[in-house]
């Protein structure tokens, strides 16, 4: 009886082991950073940051205790390592490699990337070109692979989307663009779900896909089952304002988005909202961290 009892008990952990023994939860952060470089342009004010800026951007960075930051809108590694510290792994889009002179800008480039705490297991994928014409020059899709060695290893993009195309879809250039990066985005996911891998896309949508029945998200999620963890996350977002510098502007929608697949249990996301006074006192960021933890 004893013998049959350890078979069952020993049967038992095996296949139940994954499910009791959770992987030890990731916070998460996507956070697009505004012209961010240590080669600031005179054509973009906002990429003029000097020490104290920096040291501003690090300290809400720290505050998040986030393992894994997606970003968006880096110009260099050794911009976001200002932000981020020595306690991170940065990898940036391809575009940023020396031999990728075709697909970079003169004076300033725009990156998405991820920084990834040095205790994390990664490996880093090419690209993913989520347009049909490789010569354009902007918001490729970085992808990494957390974990790839475990059980239920998780796949990641760090985007950023086509802008001027916030709302309902107009037959122009700017959301016919939006438009084919969502297709790209759904193929992508489909392939994911096909080989029945978690993933997590987190970014810069430059769109607001809570509302009902939104064309990008329904686009992104079709066929699939694809979760907004974002869909009911308040925009709380106060920024510095363009009009007038010497007032804040607060956005009354969400465009920095995560989306996780079915099986992926999360924490309701929210945003890292700026004290008032850092956004009037500092070059900090016209977009605000959004962060969930995700087991």
């Amino acid at each position: 009886m004893k013998k049959h009892f350890r078979k069952f008990l020993a049967f038992f952990l095996a296949t139940a082991a994954p499910s009791i023994f959770a992987a030890q939860p990731i916070t998460l952060s996507t956070w697009n950073i505004e012209w961010l470089t240590l080669s600031p342009s005179q054509q973009f004010p906002q990429s003029e940051r000097n020490n104290q800026d920096f040291r501003q951007l690090q300290h809400y960075f720290s505050k998040q205790n986030a393992d894994i930051l997606a970003f968006q809108e880096v110009d260099s590694p050794e911009a976001i390592k200002q932000v981020v510290g020595n306690g991170y792994k940065v990898f940036i889009s391809d575009r940023a490699d020396s031999s990728n002179k075709a697909l970079q800008f003169d004076d300033i480039n725009q990156y998405t990337g991820f920084a990834i705490s040095k205790g994390i297991e990664i490996d880093n994928q090419p690209d993913i070109n989520l347009l049909a014409d490789e010569r354009r020059k902007l918001r490729f899709a970085s992808y990494v692979v957390l974990s790839p060695n475990s059980e239920q290893p998780i796949h990641m993009l760090s985007v950023h989307l086509k802008a001027r195309c916030s709302g309902r879809y107009n037959n122009n250039q700017h959301c016919q663009t939006l438009k084919e990066q969502g297709e790209s985005l759904n193929q992508w996911v489909r392939e994911r779900e096909r080989n029945q891998q978690a993933y997590v896309i987190l970014g810069d949508f430059n769109h607001n896909m809570e509302y009902s029945g939104d064309w990008l998200w329904t686009t992104i999620a079709k066929g699939t089952d694809a979760v907004l963890a974002t869909k009911s996350t308040p925009a709380e977002c106060k920024v510095r304002s363009r009009k007038n510098p010497q007032r804040e502007h607060q956005f009354r929608s969400l465009i920095d988005h995560i989306i996780v697949s079915d099986g992926l249990s999360f924490s309701e996301p929210s945003q890292q909202v700026f004290n008032s006074q850092d956004v009037l006192n500092y070059q900090l960021s016209d977009h605000c961290p959004v962060l969930t933890t995700v087991n």
